[in-house]
């Protein structure tokens, strides 16, 4: 990587880790910040956000940036209590308030993210954190994990007492990242053979048979459900069809879990490489301008033909997260043309030079997107987007971000 590019990435992902300090509550946790970088009146700190930027301050504060250690700390507190239920386990989507609303369901995505702070956190050694992975990881084990399909169920009511009969393709994508910092930091192995199970299951079984298209919705018995929500093609969680974004996501995911199979001293499937490069070959094929405006699709129908129209920022920063990935693994000058082209566009489009952040919804015209385009609630996929490029492929991040920048062969 040339000095000038490494130069830049470092000073985006300063400028936005200052620009979200602005999200902490004073009464614990993060919420998000609209377009100006503030809080709503009133805001309730929300799990997933708070679990996110956890994770992110944490890797911040094992690089030595000033500051960010408190705020990890503030995320783990506000993880401890607020936004856990006491009364029967796991973790809110969001601290319970007045709200008629609220949503008290534990649903799996929000649970690995918390996992997924807390593990980075106790690398960070923030007061708390390896107690709060310990007790994530139980409720994980005890109500999600499934020997029996090797794979994460998706979610249950607020008591446990009903299980939804649906599985997700997302939550077990976001399981298999968990798995593979887990690896690291537990230093254990057996989290990497989980996270290949997984990958097995829903990359080489199913996306494989489907031309690389990701089937993200499956019925409880791992059926594809291939209609579910299909009058709901935007839908920011549970989307019809196929998500070009999340092809590229699994591609960098199976090559991180390749290098952490060898770094480890075992063999790794030649597949894992293999899908990779159709996954990502796939998704910019069906997803990169297709629909005559620029950019990367949302979601696309089984045909590959664009779907829904609007630009969300994690599908750009994971598609030139999965460019550099692959571009460090192949040597293939293809891949980083890909990646500057992307960075390019992310640099034109999403970046908001005036008032901080990235603008995170877009609709095919590259305006603010009605639904979500007032928001700016999101710094782990856009932070990890100046990261990941600059490091090897394993060990993942808590860990890189600690070694000498000798070791970091990116």
């Amino acid at each position: 990587m040339r000095p000038m590019h490494r130069l830049w990435l470092q000073q985006e992902g300063l400028r936005l880790l200052e620009f979200y300090r602005a999200s902490r509550l004073p009464d614990g946790g993060f919420a998000p910040l609209d377009v100006n970088g503030a809080l709503a009146e009133g805001a309730l700190a929300d799990t997933l956000v708070t679990a996110r930027h956890t994770h992110v301050y944490a890797l911040a504060a094992i690089e030595g940036l000033p500051g960010a250690a408190s705020l990890a700390a503030h995320g783990i507190r506000a993880l401890e209590t607020v936004l856990r239920d006491d009364e029967h386990g796991g973790w809110y989507q969001r601290a319970p308030g007045d709200s008629a609303d609220f949503d008290a369901s534990k649903q799996c995505y929000i649970q690995v993210f918390v996992a997924l702070g807390a593990a980075s956190a106790s690398q960070a050694e923030i007061p708390g954190a390896r107690q709060l992975l310990a007790a994530a990881l139980a409720v994980l084990e005890k109500h999600f994990w499934s020997p029996e399909s090797q794979a994460y169920c998706e979610s249950y009511n607020r008591d446990w007492s009903q299980r939804a009969d649906y599985r997700g393709a997302n939550s077990n994508m976001h399981a298999v990242e968990l798995c593979l910092e887990l690896a690291d930091v537990l230093a254990d192995n057996s989290w990497r053979e989980r996270a290949l199970a997984i990958a097995e299951r829903l990359i080489h079984r199913h996306a494989a048979a489907n031309d690389y298209l990701v089937v993200e919705h499956f019925h409880g018995d791992w059926r594809e459900w291939r209609d579910c929500n299909a009058e709901a093609p935007e839908d920011g969680f549970y989307p019809y069809g196929a998500t070009p974004g999340h092809g590229c996501e699994w591609a960098r995911l199976l090559l991180n879990l390749e290098a952490g199979l060898r770094h480890d001293g075992h063999d790794a499937p030649p597949w894992l490489l293999e899908d990779a490069q159709a996954l990502f070959h796939k998704s910019v094929t069906v997803g990169w301008h297709t629909d005559g405006h620029p950019g990367m699709l949302y979601t696309v129908d089984w045909q590959g033909l664009p779907c829904a129209g609007r630009r969300r920022h994690w599908v750009a920063a994971e598609t030139l997260a999965a460019a550099a990935a692959l571009a460090q693994r192949t040597g293939e000058p293809a891949y980083e043309a890909w990646y500057r082209r992307v960075w390019d566009h992310v640099r034109d489009v999403f970046i908001d030079t005036t008032r901080g952040s990235w603008h995170q919804e877009l609709d095919a015209e590259l305006a603010p997107h009605p639904d979500e385009g007032h928001l700016k609630a999101d710094l782990y996929h856009a932070y990890q987007a100046t990261r990941l490029p600059t490091l090897a492929l394993a060990p993942t991040l808590p860990v890189a971000v600690g070694m000498p920048v000798d070791a970091h062969t990116a």
